[in-house]
């Protein structure tokens, strides 16, 4: 199988702005048809989307994640990222239209939505295929935030039967010394090597995004497309499952 991971920011570029914000608050325009052909081209059985607008301003109120999918022939679950408990966030414009979203080639077996106790951004998106269940995070920027959040992912990726893929922005600005406790105590591998850099695309110094596996899966590749359609690089795998 093939795996894609990807923040895409909102579909809103990937170039350096001068106003930092503007990679947030600007428009689509013709990014996601970028995008959505870069993915094409790449031909995935399993997309995971980080940053996603589901009908803000930015997107000419549409779901990047149904564009994307019908525009593909494919399924999609998507999520806003806050939970219910935060009324503020659920409310607020623009911000209530921000989520996650799996995009898959096959129909899904099962989606669950867990949401940990911590942070803002607290959504983990579980997708379960026939072979091999998909956790699809993105952390909190607060270190002491995102390691509380680490413990309880690690509870849900522990209770799995099947051979699990944790993928996902995990903003570990500290380095990826910072995932040991967590891979150690959940039983999981990194996908690609320890000096992977994703963050920023134009000019790659950070390694943010990661996909991690337990030792059921069997990674034969692991690639970062170098293209420039948001601020982060998108992972690209290639794996079996045992």
């Amino acid at each position: 199988m093939r795996f894609l991971l990807y923040n895409i920011r909102y579909g809103t570029g990937g170039n350096m702005n001068r106003f930092p914000l503007s990679g947030y608050i600007g428009r689509t325009r013709n990014h996601l048809e970028e995008i959505t052909h870069f993915l094409r081209e790449s031909a995935p059985d399993v997309i995971g989307l980080i940053e996603v607008d589901s009908g803000s301003y930015r997107s000419g109120n549409l779901n990047q994640a149904q564009q994307i999918a019908e525009s593909l022939g494919h399924y999609h679950t998507y999520r806003g990222k806050y939970p219910d408990s935060n009324r503020l966030l659920r409310w607020l414009p623009v911000l209530n239209k921000q989520g996650n979203a799996f995009i898959c080639q096959d129909s899904i077996t099962r989606e669950h939505f867990h949401y940990v106790t911590r942070g803002m951004k607290r959504l983990v998106m579980e997708l379960e295929l026939d072979r091999v269940v998909f956790l699809l995070v993105h952390l909190a920027l607060s270190y002491r935030t995102r390691q509380e959040q680490l413990r309880e992912i690690k509870n849900i990726v522990r209770g799995m039967d099947k051979p699990c893929i944790v993928a996902g922005d995990f903003n570990v600005f500290s380095g990826n010394g910072e995932l040991e406790l967590f891979m150690e105590a959940a039983g999981l591998l990194n996908a690609g090597p320890e000096d992977a850099k994703t963050f920023p695309s134009w000019k790659p110094k950070k390694g943010l995004d990661f996909v991690l596996h337990t030792p059921g899966v069997a990674m034969k590749r692991f690639h970062i497309p170098q293209v420039l359609y948001s601020d982060h690089l998108p992972i690209l795998c290639d794996f079996e499952v045992s």
